[in-house]
C-alpha cells in the first residue's frame, strides 16, 4: 500500500488553481509539492496545511492504493 494524491491534482485543476497558487496559499514549498508529485513521504503537517488552504479533509487531497497502481 502506498499513499497517491491524484485527488489533490484533480482538485486543484477543479479550483483553475496552479501548484505555485496553492504553495503561496497554504504556506508549503515547492520541494514539498514536488516530493507529493511523486508520491513520497511527506510531514502530516504539511497536508494539515493545504487541507486548511483548500478548506477540505484529508480524504479529498490523498488516499492509500495498492503498490500496482
Amino acid at each position: 500500500m502506498k499513499l497517491s494524491y491524484k485527488k489533490l491534482w484533480k482538485l486543484l485543476i477543479d479550483k483553475d488553481m496552479k501548484k505555485k497558487d496553492l504553495c503561496e496559499i497554504a504556506s508549503v514549498s515547492s520541494t514539498s509539492l514536488a516530493k507529493m508529485r511523486r508520491n513520497e513521504n511527506v510531514n502530516t503537517d504539511i497536508l494539515v496545511k493545504i487541507c486548511e488552504a483548500l478548506n477540505c479533509d484529508i480524504s479529498a487531497i490523498a488516499e492509500i492504493v495498492d503498490k500496482e497502481e
